[in-house]
């Protein structure tokens, strides 16, 4: 059974990651594994500077460097196992009966990539101006999303269960494959569905969009229409809004104009200007 993976900082994303990851891993029925990954860019294994500043003629002052060092990654990785135990506690209490606990010293992209192949889900953070001095996981959601194959769920505020999801369409085939994951997912029972498109070309589209329709509903789901005119930023987010939407799913690569607008130059300003949830499919 492949698992659902969040990964846990000291951000202030932290919470509402670890709560929107206990959701998905009740409603898939999967493992929770609660990830913290102590960024070896800030807390090297080991430093050498020896070249530097002419300190290798001082070794007492080399050192006092290396114990600070090792003192000061102690304490971070310290820190990392009490965020775990609070995340625990915390995804206990939302009903996962038994998160596993893992602690990693590397590089977050690497961590996940050696992870992906049993995982099904992962969770991150949505990158914050509150959090602009820490690495955590959300400042590397376009990085993430071009080098991993699996969903990711970017968490956003605090922790409301979806009831009414958004599924942004374009007749690719990724985002056909995320009508079927919508029709066939546990994840989205019982919720209402929204399937939405921006295209000036409508009768293109309605043969596809009708086929959505349909194989959603042929699922038990509940879902409406539209197809939208304008820019696609501000009008998936005006429909978000005026439609009560708290999650949004999307595709994540390909050419057309609506996935260039998700993955690319500008996907920091998409999940920055988002107010709830994205799942990003591959």
């Amino acid at each position: 059974m492949t698992k659902v993976i969040a990964c846990i900082d000291a951000s202030n994303a932290a919470a509402s990651v670890c709560d929107y990851a206990a959701w998905a891993a009740e409603r898939l029925a999967a493992p929770l594994t609660l990830l913290h990954v102590l960024d070896q860019a800030c807390y090297p294994v080991a430093s050498d500077l020896s070249g530097k500043l002419g300190l290798n003629a001082r070794k007492h002052l080399l050192s006092d460097l290396a114990e600070l060092d090792t003192r000061r990654n102690k304490l971070a990785l310290e820190q990392g196992e009490l965020i775990l135990q609070a995340a625990r506690q915390r995804a206990v209490s939302a009903g996962v009966a038994d998160p596993v606990l893992r602690q990693r010293h590397g590089y977050l992209l690497q961590s996940l990539a050696e992870l992906e192949e049993d995982s099904q889900l992962l969770v991150i953070g949505k990158p914050s101006a509150s959090d602009s001095d820490a690495r955590h996981a959300g400042d590397h959601v376009e990085q993430l999303v071009r080098a991993l194959h699996r969903p990711i769920l970017i968490a956003e505020g605090e922790f409301k269960a979806p009831q009414v999801v958004m599924l942004a369409f374009d007749s690719s085939e990724t985002t056909r494959k995320g009508v079927e994951l919508f029709a066939a997912s546990p994840l989205f029972r019982g919720v209402k569905g929204h399937l939405v498109t921006v295209s000036k070309d409508r009768q293109t589209l309605s043969k596809d969009l009708a086929w959505a329709e349909k194989t959603i509903r042929d699922a038990g789901h509940d879902i409406q229409c539209a197809v939208l005119d304008g820019e696609i930023e501000p009008a998936l987010h005006q429909y978000q809004q005026e439609h009560g939407v708290d999650m949004v799913v999307m595709g994540a690569y390909g050419h057309s104009r609506l996935r260039e607008f998700f993955v690319g130059s500008t996907t920091n300003n998409m999940i920055r200007n988002a107010s709830v949830p994205h799942l990003l499919l591959r």
